[in-house]
């Protein structure tokens, strides 16, 4: 090329007509969906929080009565009860579960005979309803149709097994049918992530003499931190919203020791007529959800950005 020639421009060309009309079609299909579900979120959480703070019974009405219907929530036993359980609950369902789950997903992880047929039987309880697990499990620990019955027919009379007839036992009969439901789920997750760890790791974990335990502890379980706060973020979530299961497998009983208060809402919201009572327990359950998320998010997001300015 002659030194006095120009060089060439490769400046991009402006873009059609028809690229940009491509670009903001899924913009707008969105758009109605978007508009919908930030009415749906906020205006709706705003009226409630509202709601809560006026006199309102069956019907709403819209005067201002400033924090009673709060006070009245927490002399309230029932509310005090549930949101006891609810912790028990949480705590046990969410260590108990990821625990069986990871246990299963390095099981899986060895490359078992019959994966395929032993993962689909652990993920099968997931695809069930909360209503049919609750169902199933009253069926199982009922003193007179399930397991109890079934022993004593065998011969062993002596045999009792009383845990959703005991007030002191039957959270835990809806922490066991809440594990069983979770388990698979958690075992799905992990091993997912397991099988994504790079293989270079853990032959350098074996080169320098570690068992596969202490390799799944500090090299392999680290490493997929990420999932394991996912699982713990949905697990908590389901764990708040308990409703169903406990309806199909205690009707909230004996008497109100299962009570949760997602219950406590329903109740008050649809048969005792407390609009505001139960606007402002639904108040304290969406702040307990924000109060445990955004420390994790905000954590995450904390790592994020220091593994980014690492790398």
């Amino acid at each position: 090329m002659p030194e006095d020639a120009p060089i060439p421009s490769f400046a991009p060309r402006p873009k059609s007509r028809a690229a940009r009309l491509a670009q903001l079609v899924p913009m707008v299909v969105l758009l109605p969906t978007l508009i919908t579900t930030g009415i749906y979120i906020f205006v709706f959480v705003l009226w409630n929080v509202y709601l809560s703070m006026t006199s309102s019974s069956i019907l709403p009405v819209y005067d201002f009565a400033g924090f009673d219907a709060y006070t009245r929530l927490w002399r309230n036993p029932r509310w005090t009860t549930g949101v006891w359980n609810l912790a028990l609950f949480g705590v046990l369902y969410i260590l108990l579960s990821t625990a069986f789950g990871i246990f299963l997903a390095i099981l899986m992880d060895q490359r078992v005979k019959g994966e395929n047929l032993l993962r689909s039987i652990f993920l099968y309880p997931i695809a069930i309803s909360f209503v049919v697990t609750g169902t199933t499990w009253q069926w199982i620990l009922n003193p007179s149709t399930g397991l109890q019955s079934f022993v004593r027919n065998l011969g062993w009379e002596g045999f009792e097994l009383s845990l959703i007839t005991d007030r002191e036992t039957a959270i835990y009969a809806v922490v066991i049918a809440a594990v069983w439901h979770a388990s698979g789920f958690v075992m799905v997750m992990v091993l997912a992530a397991l099988r994504g760890v790079d293989s270079d790791m853990v032959k350098a974990g074996q080169i320098d003499g570690a068992g596969m335990g202490k390799i799944y502890r500090r090299i392999i379980l680290p490493t997929i931190w990420p999932v394991l706060i996912s699982v713990f973020i949905i697990l908590l979530q389901f764990a708040i919203k308990t409703f169903d299961l406990v309806l199909a497998l205690t009707h909230g009983g004996p008497g109100i020791s299962t009570t949760f208060p997602a219950i406590f809402v329903y109740d008050r919201l649809f048969a005792a007529g407390e609009l505001a009572q139960g606007a402002a327990a639904a108040v304290w359950m969406l702040l307990g959800l924000v109060v445990v998320f955004l420390p994790i998010m905000a954590l995450n997001w904390v790592i994020r950005r220091q593994k980014g300015a690492a790398s």
